[in-house]
């Protein structure tokens, strides 16, 4: 198929996505700071009736014949694997924060095509941000530009990550400011798409949910989202997890490497 054909089926696959998450907020804001129903499935996983609702409405309006779906909330049917793309879903990104009341969770999806995002909407509902990017296209929130950004410098370098991590860093470089955790994690990379973060980390066994719709935002931003040994990130593969993270621009992202990577089992 010709670069052109291609990138056409992208943008419209991209409009259909953002109308999608657009509708999804829409329905998790009905119960928000509501009364809502939760309960645990794993070992410590919440999940709610909005969840549920979001999922639902995802999977009837982006799924079909010629895709395979993977989603937080759905049962994972081996057939993803063969497809030639794939809806890659987080019905609620953070839904810690959603039950606690907190600004801070997303509707996170992604299309994946031979293991790599290209299509992608992040939706913060309570705060009206709505981040896209297509692949070779760029990124943006609400319509407007964004990029990751410039510079390696730490020094006044706004991180966000897990509390180990971030003190680890201090200890090289102690002008790092540690800001508040973001609790949905695609937003937190998001974020670094965006600029308000120079960097971001997450510890290991995230998933393809929590992390495809970033990954594109970031480096259609201009920045680099990798593992700590700098390997790209393949998704829709058996195994959805993923090791430690980290996402910076390109030459921020360069200098966090070379100190985790100086100090690699305290990164563990």
């Amino acid at each position: 198929m010709l670069d052109t054909e291609r990138r056409t089926e992208h943008e419209r696959e991209a409009q259909r996505l953002t109308a999608a998450v657009r509708e999804a907020g829409a329905i998790a804001l009905k119960t928000f700071r509501g009364t809502v129903k939760s309960w645990t499935k794993g070992k410590d996983s919440p999940v709610c009736e909005a969840d549920i609702a979001v999922n639902e409405m995802l999977q009837d309006r982006l799924g079909g014949a010629g895709y395979g779906w993977l989603s937080e909330e759905s049962i994972d049917e081996p057939h993803r694997l063969t497809a030639r793309r794939v809806w890659v879903i987080d019905p609620i990104d953070g839904t810690r924060a959603y039950l606690a009341g907190l600004p801070d969770w997303t509707i996170a999806a992604a299309l994946v095509e031979a293991g790599r995002p290209v299509a992608a909407a992040i939706y913060a509902p309570v705060v009206e941000e709505l981040f896209t990017a297509i692949a070779g296209a760029g990124a943006q929130c609400n319509g407007v530009p964004m990029r990751a950004t410039a510079g390696e410098g730490l020094d006044g370098a706004r991180l966000s990550g897990p509390r180990r991590y971030l003190e680890r860093l201090q200890e090289a470089s102690p002008a790092i400011v540690m800001t508040p955790r973001v609790h949905s994690l695609a937003l937190r990379f998001a974020r670094v798409a965006q600029g308000t973060l120079d960097a971001a980390m997450a510890t290991a066994n995230s998933h393809d949910w929590d992390l495809a719709a970033a990954d594109l935002l970031v480096h259609e931003a201009g920045g680099l989202l990798t593992t700590f040994s700098g390997r790209e990130l393949t998704y829709n593969q058996a195994d959805t997890k993923h090791e430690p993270l980290v996402a910076a621009g390109r030459a921020r992202h360069e200098r966090l490497m070379g100190l985790v990577q100086a100090s690699r089992t305290a990164f563990v």
